[in-house]
C-alpha cells in the first residue's frame, strides 16, 4: 500500500502518508491486497475525524518544531516555463502540458512539490493530505481522500498532477475526457525515490533545472543529517518500530518491510524492527507475540496516532506495548502525520526530528 499518501492528514493524512484509501488504476494482486487495509485505514481516519482523542500524556516531543515542518521552502528564484512539454504518464499514456496558471496536485506530498518548486501561487486547490500551512487556505478537492472530479472542473485547472493511488478510477477518466493534462506520477515509498519525484514534477511544470537545483538541495540536506548521527556503541544499532494508531477507531497496526517507514529508520541508522523480526507485509495488526518478537528499543509514531490513545499513558495500555524495551524505556519519536512519509523536500527536516530524538540519550541509540 502506498502509505506514505495513506497517513497524510494526512497520511494516513504521510508517509506520507498517509491520500490513502484511494483506489490504485490498474495494480497487481499484491497492490489491491493493499488497497483493501488502505480503505480500512482511511475509514478509521473518517470515524476519528484524522486523529482527535487526547488526554494524558499526549503532547507530542515534536510539538516545539511543528510550526516549522509545516511550512515549505520554496527555491529562492524558480526559471519561467519552457512549454509546451509532452511527458510520459505512469499510467502509460502521453500528457502535453502547455500552460501552468491553474494547477492541481491531487495528493500531498505532490503539492508540497510544486509549492518548493515555487508555483504555489499557481496552485487552485489541494488534496486533503496538503497540510502544510501554504496550502490550508486552498479549497480541497478531496472527499475522505476519493477526488470529486466535479470540484476539480470547476476550478477550471490547466493542469492536474495525480499518482497511481489516487481514485476513484472513474473521476481520472472524467477529468481527462474533459481535456484537463492529467499526470500520474509512480508514488514515492523510500528516500531513492526523492530525486525521481521531484524530476517529474519539474518537467512537467516545465522547469527541469529548477527541480536538478532542489533535488540537488534536498540530497544534499539528507546527507547532512546522516554525517551527525552518533557512532553506536558497540556497534549495536537501535531497533525502532513503526506503529500506525488510530484510537477512536481501535486501529492498532505494526509496519513490515512495505510500512513505507523503512528506509528512513536505516538512514537515520536504525533497524526497522517489523521488517527485521520478520513482517513482510505493509502492516499486520498488532499483537503481545508480534511485539515481543520484534522488541524495539523505541517506537515511531505519527503525532495525530499518538494523541488519539492518549499519548504515553494510553500508549502503553496497548497490549505487549510495556513489555517491550521501548514501553519500559518510555521511549518514542513522533513526527507529523502531514510529512513523515512524503519522500519530498522536507524529508531532511523529518529525518533530522527522527535523529534527535532517537539518539536524546546520549548518542547510543539505546
Amino acid at each position: 500500500m502506498h502509505i506514505s499518501q495513506a497517513f497524510a492528514t494526512r497520511s494516513p493524512e504521510g508517509s506520507e502518508g498517509p491520500d490513502a484509501g484511494r483506489a490504485s488504476r490498474r495494480r497487481p494482486a499484491r497492490g489491491r491486497a493493499a488497497a483493501a487495509l488502505t480503505a480500512a485505514v482511511a475509514l478509521a481516519l473518517v470515524l476519528t475525524g484524522c486523529g482527535g482523542g487526547g488526554g494524558g500524556d499526549s503532547a507530542p516531543r515534536t510539538a516545539a518544531k511543528t510550526a516549522d515542518v509545516d511550512r515549505v521552502e520554496p527555491l529562492a528564484a524558480p526559471p519561467a516555463p519552457k512549454l509546451p512539454v509532452t511527458v510520459d504518464s505512469a499510467d502509460g499514456t502521453e500528457v502535453t502540458i502547455g500552460s501552468t496558471d491553474r494547477i492541481v496536485p491531487l495528493t500531498g506530498s505532490l503539492s508540497e512539490i510544486v509549492f518548493t518548486l515555487g508555483f504555489g501561487e499557481q496552485v487552485v486547490a489541494r488534496d486533503i493530505t496538503a497540510t502544510f500551512e501554504q496550502a490550508e487556505k486552498l479549497p480541497v478537492v478531496t472527499r475522505a481522500h476519493d477526488v470529486s472530479a466535479e470540484s476539480v472542473l470547476s476550478l477550471k485547472p490547466t493542469i492536474v498532477l495525480a499518482d497511481t493511488t489516487t481514485g476513484p478510477a472513474e473521476a481520472i477518466d472524467q477529468i481527462r475526457d474533459a481535456g484537463i493534462p492529467l499526470l500520474v506520477v509512480e508514488p514515492a515509498k523510500e528516500l531513492a525515490d526523492v530525486g525521481r519525484r521531484i524530476d517529474t514534477v519539474a518537467e512537467a511544470l516545465g522547469v527541469p533545472s529548477a527541480g536538478t537545483e532542489l533535488k540537488e538541495r534536498t540530497e544534499s540536506r539528507i546527507a547532512a543529517v546522516q554525517e551527525s548521527i552518533p557512532d553506536h556503541k558497540g556497534g549495536e544499532k537501535p531497533r525502532v518500530a513503526f506503529l500506525y494508531l488510530r484510537g477512536s477507531a481501535s486501529v492498532y497496526l505494526l509496519g513490515g518491510a512495505e510500512s513505507g517507514a523503512g528506509s528512513l529508520l536505516e538512514a537515520a541508522g536504525a533497524v526497522d524492527a517489523g521488517k527485521e523480526s520478520g513482517l513482510d507485509k505493509d502492516f499486520t495488526a498488532i499483537t503481545s507475540e508480534a511485539l515481543a518478537k520484534a522488541a524495539p528499543d523505541a517506537i515511531l509514531l505519527m503525532t495525530k496516532g499518538y494523541e488519539s490513545v492518549g499519548g504515553m499513558d494510553g500508549l502503553v495500555k496497548i497490549p505487549g506495548i510495556a513489555e517491550t524495551p521501548a514501553g519500559m524505556d518510555r521511549r518514542i519519536v513522533t513526527v507529523d502525520d502531514g510529512v513523515l512519509l512524503n519522500y519530498g523536500p522536507r524529508t531532511d527536516r523529518v529525518l533530522a526530528e527522527i535523529v534527535e530524538q532517537l539518539y536524546a540519550k546520549g548518542g547510543t541509540g539505546r
